[in-house]
């Protein structure tokens, strides 16, 4: 916060990547949550192989990121006991594997473990390929991570985390294989252990998928916002919603209770411009080239307490009361940033 500001790269300790989230601990760790499309599937035309993962990175002094260890999550088979791994060159085998279903399976309990892919006191500064250096160390890929929260109340033991999937209603990996994204439980003893257990609280289907950003509304609530994209908006004629979830419902009921819809998004003026000039990118060789949808992509639940105590995760959430207020993006179109406000 000092004036003038200066930048400093440190992607020589924590690596460069798709990364999309990221969140302290309590302990000083930043967890990173990557988003990396894979490469489709030469007959799953319509999926894409698991190809990001979840990181760690353990500084050796919290106050200063340029050292450390950088750690990427692996989860074990239930099938075989060894590891998830990412197959290169094996697209469609990966997309519809045993493992990719088990883990997109209600009440399966993987066990996991963090394991070290990169280590500024042996390996240097200079900067490095996370997403390469998690495959080579036997980390276990994801379906599109966006982002993930530590639960309040929990002392930094469970950590939510998103999976967008494919973005397409035709994926031929479907809600069984984790198609339409998911949303997954990381439990552990406490931030820094190594090793942990891993669940998948909700799976996505068509009426809910493309998850991306979370914020929690209480101690028991956690609020995911969807971010469709063109393609699946257009297919279920459906633009992005945010979804209220019951940490305490189970979901793979046969009847569960179904996720409170807080947010029913529409199109601004700008964005309806662009949706009717997608098809013109379709025929013309210039056509206009833009978005035409207004994904809600974000949502942050805070206090604005900017001390070790007002991490993310520390306290209970209070939204309208004890100064906690609410925002979420729209973005595309206009671009407009929203608070809710109490009626």
């Amino acid at each position: 916060m000092d004036y003038p500001s200066t930048v400093e790269d440190i992607s020589g300790a924590l690596g460069r990547g798709g990364y999309e989230g990221i969140q302290n601990d309590s302990d000083g760790n930043l967890w990173i949550a990557e988003d990396v499309g894979g490469s489709f599937g030469t007959v799953n035309v319509n999926a894409r192989q698991p190809n990001s993962f979840i990181y760690r990175f353990v500084p050796k002094d919290p106050t200063d990121l340029k050292a450390g260890k950088l750690q990427a999550l692996q989860v074990l088979s239930l099938a075989s006991g060894q590891p998830i791994v990412f197959h290169a060159g094996q697209a469609d085998a990966d997309i519809l594997s045993q493992d990719v279903q088990d883990l997109h399976t209600y009440g399966n309990v993987f066990q996991t473990t963090w394991v070290t892919i990169h280590n500024t006191d042996t390996d240097g500064t200079a900067p490095f390929d996370a997403n390469a250096l998690a495959k080579a160390a036997g980390a276990t890929p994801f379906k599109r991570p966006e982002n993930g929260l530590f639960r309040p109340g929990t002392d930094f033991r469970e950590f939510y985390f998103d999976e967008t999937g494919d973005t397409d209603i035709r994926t031929q990996a479907g809600a069984q294989f984790g198609g339409f994204g998911a949303v997954m439980k990381l439990t552990q003893a406490h931030p820094s252990a190594d090793t942990g257990t891993l669940t998948m609280f909700f799976r996505g289907d068509p009426d809910h998928a493309a998850f991306d950003n979370v914020a929690f509304w209480s101690a028991d609530q956690v609020v995911f916002v969807e971010d469709r994209g063109d393609t699946l908006h257009t297919q279920h004629n459906a633009l992005d919603s945010a979804f209220l979830f019951d940490l305490n419902a189970d979901y793979s009921d046969a009847n569960p209770p179904p996720p409170l819809r807080l947010i029913a998004q529409g199109r601004d003026a700008s964005a309806t411009i662009d949706s009717a000039l997608l098809a013109l990118v379709a025929t013309t060789a210039n056509g206009f080239q833009n978005d035409g949808d207004n994904e809600i992509t974000g949502i942050h639940i805070s206090d604005g307490d900017p001390t070790k105590q007002g991490i993310l995760g520390a306290k209970r959430p209070r939204p309208f009361r004890a100064g906690w207020r609410v925002f979420y993006t729209q973005q595309h179109g206009d671009n407009i940033t929203y608070e809710i406000r109490p009626k």
